[in-house]
């Protein structure tokens, strides 16, 4: 895992072809606005996190964000003791973001 502030967060993979951009909060901080062109995997639900974690192609990049930095960590963590080779955790998270926003 690598920890990035929003700036190289942002550049970083926006350059990335094999970038997968992954919102693990609830639906209910979702609906109040969410970065384009994230997948929401709520990780408060570990179950269906775990489940669907296993799913993912190990050979991508996994950028990472919620609310303010830490439930994406442990995301970051998980998705690493699966054999994801590469993760990304927003600093700071979706409360800090400047950057385009959906809602």
């Amino acid at each position: 895992m690598q920890e990035l502030n929003q700036e190289d967060f942002a550049a970083q993979m926006k350059q990335d072809e094999r970038a997968v951009l992954l919102d693990v909060r609830t639906d209910a901080e979702v609906a109040e606005g969410y970065i384009p062109n994230a997948q929401q995997l709520n990780i408060l639900n570990s179950g269906y996190f775990m489940e669907e974690a296993k799913k993912l192609d190990p050979n991508k990049n996994y950028y990472i964000y919620c609310r303010s930095g830490g439930r994406s960590a442990q995301a970051c963590l998980l998705l690493d003791s699966l054999g994801v080779q590469n993760t990304y955790n927003l600093l700071g998270g979706f409360s800090e973001w400047k950057g385009d926003r959906s809602s």
